[in-house]
Order: C-alpha cells, then sequence, then structure tokens
C-alpha cells in the first residue's frame, strides 16, 4: 500500500481545509439547532466544489475520484463536524451507480452531484423490544406497481430527502426500492438524537410505487443493504478519525494552557499518558481506514478491513471522546467550549452504520468462525 498523496489529493485536502474553516466553523451551534440539521446554500457551494460527485465517473457530473479520495476528504469534514446528509446521499447514489438501469442513474446521479437531490437510505425495522408504535409490514405486487406499508426508524435526513432507498422483503425475495418522498401516504418523523444527524422515523401507508422503481433486481435486496452498510461504515469511520484529531488537537493544546497547582496540567505525567493513548487510538483509525479505503479503490475484497476500521473507530470514538471531556473538567461539557459538540457527534457516530459489536460480528463471519 502506498500512502503517499497525489498532487490532486493535496490540492483536494488544502482547498477542503480551507472552506471548511471558512463556511462551517461559525455556523454549526446554529446548523444544529435548525430544524433542517443542514445548511442549502452550503450544500449548494459544496457541490460546486464537486464534492457530492468524487467517486462518480465524469459522464454524470462526477470526478472520477476513487475511495482514497473519499476517506481523505470526510475526515477533513470530521475536523469541522460538516453537518448534513453528506454520506446518506452518497452511498445511496452508490447504489444507483452499481446496481441501478441506465435511465435510473441517468435520472438521479446528474441531479445528485449537482446538489439538486438529496437521497436518504431507510433500511431499518423497528425492533419489538423498542415497544414503539409501527405500521404493520406489508408489500403487494399489483399489476404494474408496489403497495407498500411498513416503517424505518433511524433514516438520516429523511425530512429534507426528495428521495428513499426503502428495503422490504416480498414474496419473490427481498428489494430495494426508490420511492419518491412526496408520495401520498409517506409520514416522516425527526427523533432526539445526541448528535446533529438528524435521524427520522418513516410511516409509509398503502404507498404505491411503480415496478420501475425497484433498484437492481427482485431479491436482491439484501446485496445491495450489504453494500450500502459497507460503504457507511467506511465513510463513518473517515468521519470518525477526523473528528477524533480534533479532540486530540483541542485537547493537547487546552493542556498546554490549563494551569494546576501553578503548573501547566500538560506537565503532570498523567495528563500526558492519557493524551498519548488518545493519539494512538486515533492513529490506528485512520491507518485501517486508509487501508480499507485502498483496497476498495484496487478492487479488491474489503469487507474485513472496513469491519476492522469501523470497529476500532466506534470504541475509539467512545475512549477518546470522553478523555477529551475529561481532561477539560467542565468546560468539556460547558456549552461555551467546542469539546460537548464532538463529545455528542462521536457518541452517535459510534453506532451509525454498525457499533464495535456489530462490525466484530461481521469479522468474526469473515474468519469463519461462526456456524
Amino acid at each position: 500500500m502506498d500512502f503517499d498523496l497525489t498532487e490532486l489529493q493535496i490540492l483536494l485536502l488544502n482547498s477542503a481545509e480551507k472552506f471548511l474553516e471558512k463556511e462551517v466553523k461559525n455556523l454549526i451551534r446554529e446548523i444544529e439547532k435548525s430544524d433542517s440539521g443542514y445548511s442549502p446554500e452550503l450544500w449548494r457551494k459544496m457541490a460546486e466544489l464537486g464534492w457530492l460527485g468524487i467517486v462518480f465517473p465524469e459522464k454524470y457530473g462526477g470526478i472520477e475520484g476513487d475511495f482514497t479520495d473519499l476517506v481523505l476528504l470526510v475526515e477533513e469534514m470530521g475536523k469541522a463536524l460538516f453537518p448534513g446528509p453528506f454520506a446518506a446521499t452518497l452511498i445511496s447514489g452508490l447504489a444507483i451507480l452499481e446496481y441501478g438501469k441506465e435511465i435510473q442513474k441517468d435520472q438521479f446521479l446528474p441531479d445528485l452531484i449537482a446538489g439538486n437531490s438529496l437521497i436518504a437510505s431507510a433500511l431499518l425495522l423497528p425492533d419489538p423490544a423498542m415497544g414503539a408504535i409501527t405500521m404493520d409490514e406489508k408489500i403487494v405486487i399489483k399489476d404494474d406497481h408496489f403497495i407498500i406499508s411498513g416503517t424505518r426508524l433511524f433514516v438520516p435526513f429523511a425530512h429534507v430527502a426528495d428521495w428513499l432507498l426503502y428495503s422490504a422483503d416480498t414474496d419473490q425475495g427481498p428489494v430495494i426500492l426508490l420511492i419518491d418522498n412526496k408520495t401520498p401516504g409517506i409520514t416522516t418523523t425527526c427523533m432526539d438524537s445526541i448528535g446533529a444527524n438528524k435521524p427520522c422515523e418513516i410511516i409509509l401507508e398503502d404507498v404505491v410505487v411503480p415496478i420501475s422503481s425497484l433498484l437492481g433486481e427482485m431479491g436482491q435486496g439484501t446485496r445491495i443493504v450489504n453494500k450500502l452498510q459497507s460503504w457507511g461504515a467506511l465513510t463513518e469511520s473517515a468521519y470518525i478519525t477526523g473528528m477524533l484529531e480534533q479532540v486530540v488537537k483541542m485537547t493537547v493544546e487546552y493542556a498546554k494552557e490549563r494551569e494546576q497547582f501553578e503548573k501547566k496540567i500538560g506537565t503532570f505525567q498523567a495528563i500526558q499518558h492519557k493524551c498519548s493513548d488518545m493519539i494512538t487510538d486515533v492513529d490506528q483509525s485512520k491507518l485501517l481506514t486508509y487501508e480499507a479505503a485502498w483496497k476498495l479503490s484496487h478492487k479488491m475484497p474489503a469487507t474485513i478491513d472496513i469491519s476492522m476500521a469501523k470497529s476500532w473507530a466506534s470504541d475509539a470514538s467512545r475512549r477518546v471522546s470522553f478523555m477529551g471531556v475529561m481532561l477539560h473538567g467542565g468546560n468539556g461539557v460547558s456549552e461555551e467550549y467546542d469539546m460537548q459538540l464532538y463529545f455528542r457527534r462521536a457518541k452517535s457516530s459510534e453506532v451509525t452504520f454498525g457499533d464495535g459489536d456489530f462490525h466484530r460480528e461481521i469479522i468474526a463471519q469473515e474468519l469463519g468462525l461462526q456456524g
């Protein structure tokens, strides 16, 4: 593996750092408190930079990048706590690129890359143990359309999405459907979240969608869901890595300035060792994420690598963000300081696209340890 950055990647990082510093830093709190959870103006500017097309072919308006480019960009987003449905929309677009018919690619990808369309993945069914009131799951194929009833939870930014990637089981096997979010019978409700990722509950009640909304083939739904999960886990690992890099930076700077017992707290060995553990955790997350992205970019199997990256990143998000709060003392939870923003988002990202235990199960399966 060669982790040396190309000239184009260096340009990408430099431009991303400048853009995020200028456009995002002072808007985080405002956007978090907004109903939408993202800035349409910021989204438009980001699209103009080509970020939404980073891994898409030029024929649809993309810039022909690879997964390493994507990880580098998302890592910078994590440092700045970039708010919005970037990962949700991008992985949905990747599913359309890989499994969609040409007419679907022509319909969805140019608008997505131009920043004119948001897509959310509605994949997670309610767990009966949660005690939620849900719509009974039902999907009927009649003539040239589907009739769907059901509930999906934790759908990121579904309240502002134009389209939904909806997973469902039919008598012909699992399917993924592209559903216009304005279709009659769809109800969307934002759920409470410790982070700023705006998870939603969507309820479909006798929603009618055409057969042409099918992504891929009948019975191919599980394969597509697994790909969405994998791409999402890699993207979230990169975002976590960027967040935690910033947490370490803020904590080290604070330790160099904060005084206790007439000494900078960074001179105490206990503090030094905690900061050392933090940066070691972050560096491991970065290396695992880069390795997984490199393999995907070179068309190599990367299932186990992505799960290794996400399991480590998820656990590290908890350890590093907690230590950052602890070493900041009371300032770590003060709304005036940024640390609490990173702590809350890190906790949310820990479970997004699977927590550490979820991905350790995948690793075990890949090792042949499950029956």
